[in-house]
């Protein structure tokens, strides 16, 4: 038995077919942990839920943006985005099934593992004074109000202009808010953990003052190993309690799977002749 950790699919169905067949992928055996962003932006985000969901029992897979953006698209709550290619879903004969699942996955898991102690499954990051278990306590407030009055509460947290910077007093929206930015948009932050909104490139080129989140000094999680994806310009990348992942398949860069057992790392081009 092994588990495989993929990065951001996007709806690179074939792509994500081939990363199975490289790894030699055997349901019911092996495990995927899938970092979230299932959908849109690729051409077949319909494929990609319909396999994930038919193979549940052997995937663990958390909540990106673009798939809580596809809920709240779906719940009439956000309008479509010029870049989407979520009309498939939104019209299949199964889209109900398939949407009541989405929103059941969480936003983090953690599992102790043999190798490299405990592993921690997020789609974009933690916030450097987190504690795995203050991270853990944050996504579940978030699954919550997500399960509750059909996810009224989390729909008002997007909809906020500049999500606040975490702070324990937090509460209401705001709370909400600014957990959603940690864990599915974080990329880069100030040393006290305030989020660089807006900056998607390359860790070299990030603002002045901005550093990724993982290299804050003294991490409050850095005794786990963090799973994670959403940057697709850092790309691969494995450092000490971190293993990113998002190699940019929907722009034509790869999938990436990390094989957690010893480390391997397989990589499918976007294109088979790439």
């Amino acid at each position: 038995m092994a588990t495989y950790a993929v990065g951001d699919l996007q709806g690179c169905s074939e792509p994500f077919r081939r990363l199975r067949e490289r790894i030699g992928f055997r349901p019911g055996r092996d495990r995927l942990w899938l970092v979230g962003d299932l959908v849109n932006r690729g051409p077949d985000s319909l494929g990609v839920l319909r396999w994930v969901r038919r193979h549940a029992e052997d995937v663990t897979a958390v909540l990106g943006n673009h798939d809580l953006h596809l809920l709240a698209t779906a719940a009439g709550r956000r309008r479509p985005g010029k870049r989407d290619t979520l009309a498939p879903v939104l019209a299949a004969d199964d889209r109900d099934d398939l949407l009541a699942w989405l929103a059941g996955l969480p936003l983090l898991h953690r599992e102790p593992r043999d190798a490299g102690g405990e592993h921690v499954l997020v789609h974009a990051g933690l916030h450097p004074r987190w504690t795995v278990d203050d991270a853990e306590e944050h996504a579940r407030e978030v699954e919550a109000a997500l399960g509750a009055d059909g996810g009224a509460a989390v729909w008002e947290a997007l909809a906020l202009k500049g999500a606040p910077a975490w702070s324990d007093g937090l509460a209401g929206t705001a709370r909400l808010a600014s957990a959603l930015a940690v864990l599915t948009r974080y990329r880069t932050c100030t040393p006290d953990g305030a989020p660089c909104e807006g900056f998607n490139g390359p860790p070299a080129e990030a603002p002045a003052g901005c550093v990724p989140w993982f290299e804050v000094e003294d991490r409050a999680s850095r005794d786990a190993t963090v799973v994670f994806g959403h940057w697709a310009a850092l790309g691969f990348h494995r450092g000490p309690g971190v293993l990113a992942l998002d190699s940019g398949c929907v722009w034509g860069g790869a999938l990436t799977a990390v094989r957690l057992e010893d480390g391997e790392v397989f990589r499918e081009p976007a294109t088979p002749d790439a």
